[in-house]
């Protein structure tokens, strides 16, 4: 690969003391704090709150409520391949997502944002029925289309921010980015445990996991239709 990074040219090499100097990361925060539009994009990962509950939940779930009985399959094997056409449904529906949307949305910013917004709420309708879905077949369906919206919110917010942050701190605004969507994943993974081992059916939690999304959903439709009347 050949590229450029311009704004590296002239650098002086490196020196112990910036292992402690935090200037940049300060200065990464101001840039972000001085542009709107990208101090909230930053935050739309971290909005994707299905991501950390399916891991536990698909396990779960497979094994209790999807798993398959076949004649003369013994129920480990049943309920490790009902979690497996659950993940599968995920990386399908994943898969689909963003080329599907991408050849409408391009790189118009204002259609990024639409998508996104239609990507929560299939993210949120998908879990909410899953909570309800009597069949493994639904319940593919409902995981499909919850995880074709998240990956649309997932992938097109990252083009937003490519789009949005010059190269001086694209390093920084990713690391950023990063780091609070990992931080929700990490803990809606936890909580989803947590409330199954309390005794909540994982069909609770995946139900109330998918309304949950409707919060981020709200917020993200009222910041970008601010910017469209400003």
């Amino acid at each position: 690969m050949r590229f450029d990074e311009p704004h590296a040219e002239g650098g002086r090499p490196f020196r112990a003391r910036e292992l402690v100097d935090f200037s940049p990361i300060l200065a990464g925060i101001r840039y972000v704090r001085a542009h709107v539009r990208l101090r909230v994009t930053i935050f739309v990962k971290a909005g994707n709150l299905i991501i950390g509950p399916s891991w536990v939940l698909f396990t779960v779930m497979g094994q209790n409520e999807f798993a398959v009985r076949w004649h003369g399959m013994a129920p480990e094997r049943g309920a490790f391949l009902g979690m497996s056409l659950l993940l599968g449904a995920r990386g399908m529906g994943a898969l689909l997502g963003p080329p599907l949307v991408a050849p409408w949305a391009g790189h118009w910013k204002h259609r990024l944002e639409v998508a996104i917004f239609w990507g929560y709420l299939a993210a949120a309708a998908g879990y909410a029925v899953l909570g309800v879905s009597g069949h493994l077949w639904q319940a593919c369906l409902c995981v499909a289309l919850a995880h074709f919206g998240s990956s649309i919110v997932w992938v097109f917010s990252t083009t937003l921010l490519q789009m949005q942050s010059d190269d001086k701190f694209r390093g920084r605004v990713f690391a950023a980015d990063l780091c609070l969507c990992m931080f929700t994943i990490a803990a809606g993974a936890y909580l989803a445990g947590r409330f199954v081992d309390w005794g909540f059916a994982a069909r609770q939690v995946a139900s109330v996991a998918g309304m949950l999304m409707l919060i981020p959903a709200g917020l993200w439709g009222l910041s970008v239709r601010n910017r469209a009347i400003g």
